[in-house]
């Protein structure tokens, strides 16, 4: 059997911090490996106990979500943390900015608890995690403010096809969908978010979402 998944988890609403733990704890391929009120504790635990995923709260006492996020995976940090956020909407302006500060993806507090499982395991493996409704009602309500008053789509290094791809992860689409949209393979998606990252050298499907806003290249 492979190891379990080590999740620290920072909330700093007991009764909630209560519920994740007991969720996470409960799972076969899952345990606490630690949980704090607090950002500063966070990073500090993180550093400490070293877990495949830190679920973060953003809005926090001492040191916020944001900041903490920044200082275990932001740009710089040589061996970055694996960050899922937990959100609410009436805090989405910050999710911009947490997903700038390196995190893995989000999910809203309200989430159903298999959503938030499936989020732990797909951030412990390395991959992004973007709702597609979530993408589209948060990251695309600040489009406006995001996005810069030049069009940048000339400096590019991106292929027509592939900017067409990387609209459609920035509207939040998913391999399946955009596969559907472009009446293309699956494979063929993946072979062209493979590029995109390469080229643009981002790190995963999050950052290719803050991409396209900041440069201007979404809808």
């Amino acid at each position: 059997m492979s190891a379990p998944i080590r999740v620290l988890v920072c909330d700093d609403q007991m009764l909630v911090r209560t519920g994740l733990v007991t969720i996470i704890d409960a799972q076969p391929d899952m345990e606490v490996a630690g949980e704090c009120g607090d950002g500063r504790t966070g990073v500090e635990l993180a550093h400490e106990l070293e877990p495949d995923v830190v679920v973060m709260d953003i809005r926090m006492p001492v040191l916020d979500g944001l900041e903490a996020t920044r200082l275990l995976a932001g740009a710089g940090v040589p061996h970055p943390v694996k960050i899922l956020v937990v959100t609410t909407f009436n805090l989405d302006e910050y999710v911009y900015e947490a997903l700038r500060a390196g995190a893995s993806g989000f999910l809203l507090k309200d989430a159903p608890p298999d959503r938030l499982l499936h989020g732990i395991r797909t951030v412990a493996t390395g991959a992004a995690l973007l709702d597609p409704d979530v993408t589209r009602r948060l990251v695309g309500r600040y489009a406006a403010r995001i996005r810069p008053a030049a069009d940048t789509v000339r400096d590019t290094p991106l292929t027509p096809r592939e900017l067409e791809v990387l609209r459609l992860i920035a509207d939040g689409l998913s391999n399946s969908e955009i596969a559907a949209a472009l009446v293309i393979s699956q494979e063929t998606v993946k072979t062209f978010v493979s590029r995109i990252l390469a080229k643009l050298q981002l790190r995963d499907r999050v950052q290719a979402v803050v991409y396209a806003y900041r440069h201007g290249l979404a809808a």
